[in-house]
């Protein structure tokens, strides 16, 4: 078939797509290789609001964040589909505790004192990050970098050095597919099940991560309100369970008693693609076969969307410097 591209991004959820258009922009010719559509991916699950989570502190993460966070910004300013600036409120339990480590990368976070939060809340913090639709936003990335010349190609690959045909370095941003592509044991899903409910007229995103009960959040878009949710490490199974439903719609409404009694309007389970390690992003120093340059940009876990531009930025710099553009 010979060397059609120069680069091929492997995957087409946010990693994959955010990578693919970096590296349009600077002037290199791109296909994206998927087994699935952007529709079917983990990406198309996610409620998508900006934040860290079960996300550690390294300086190259925060400026991954940094990164993300000021594009989606200047995409909501623009009126990119799906994109918009929410306001957060993170409630706390217990001690005080100092602002998180991804604070300097908003420009509005601010204490929430105890006067300000109802039992058993002891403070918080608020601020305002991007809310992404995905359901809007995947397919105005994908018709982007196809309106840019981009190539999606549908095809299940089973090793690495197969996307070698298509082009000479490749982009490995196949989430939880990188367990088997190639062979990381780090890689291991991370269970999230959601309820969606019709919107009351709620506009303000809540979290309540020190619930002893479980993760609970409240996240609202334009036609529903994303209600969650589960981090199970390990957990392969995608068919919702009716009883961590119930126990979600009874975390969220105890936080947000307006949603009592708002319909129902379904059920949704995602993997997410976690990694012991965190993000694996770098250059690999053996690349298979014919491939002569092999970039790993996955391991995101659930701060996909948080890190994907900055992401974008690092594993274009790390091709762009090893192909000769168009």
């Amino acid at each position: 078939m010979g060397d059609r591209f120069d680069a091929v991004v492997v995957g087409a959820g946010i990693i994959g797509l955010t990578t693919a258009l970096r590296l349009q922009q600077a002037g290199v010719r791109v296909a994206v290789l998927t087994a699935e559509s952007s529709a079917e991916t983990t990406s198309s699950v996610a409620a998508a609001v900006w934040y860290p989570t079960r996300t550690r502190f390294e300086p190259h993460v925060l400026d991954w964040a940094v990164r993300t966070y000021d594009e989606f910004t200047r995409q909501a300013a623009d009126g990119v589909p799906g994109v918009i600036m929410r306001p957060t409120r993170m409630l706390l339990r217990g001690e005080a505790q100092d602002v998180p480590w991804w604070a300097s990368a908003l420009p509005d976070l601010r204490t929430l004192h105890r006067d300000e939060v109802r039992d058993p809340f002891t403070g918080g913090w608020a601020f305002t990050v991007p809310s992404v639709e995905m359901s809007r936003y995947l397919p105005w990335l994908q018709q982007t970098f196809a309106a840019a010349g981009g190539t999606l190609i549908r095809r299940r690959i089973d090793a690495l050095e197969q996307a070698g045909v298509w082009a000479p370095a490749v982009v490995n941003a196949s989430g939880l597919g990188a367990r088997a592509l190639c062979g990381d044991a780090e890689v291991r899903p991370v269970r999230g099940q959601l309820v969606l409910v019709a919107n009351p007229g709620l506009s303000m995103s809540v979290r309540d991560e020190d619930n002893s009960d479980g993760y609970t959040y409240v996240h609202p878009r334009s036609t529903d309100i994303v209600l969650g949710g589960t981090f199970e490490i390990g957990e392969w199974d995608t068919t919702p369970s009716p009883d961590t439903a119930a126990a979600i719609l009874r975390r969220c409404t105890e936080l947000l008693p307006e949603l009592a009694g708002t319909p129902v309007l379904g059920h949704q389970v995602g993997l997410r693609p976690w990694r012991q390690g965190g993000v694996r992003l770098e250059a690999d120093p053996r690349p298979p076969g014919r491939v002569r340059r092999l970039v790993h940009n996955y391991g995101h876990g659930g701060a996909g969307v948080t890190l994907a531009w900055g992401c974008a930025d690092a594993a274009t710099a790390l091709v762009a410097g090893a192909v000769r553009p168009g």
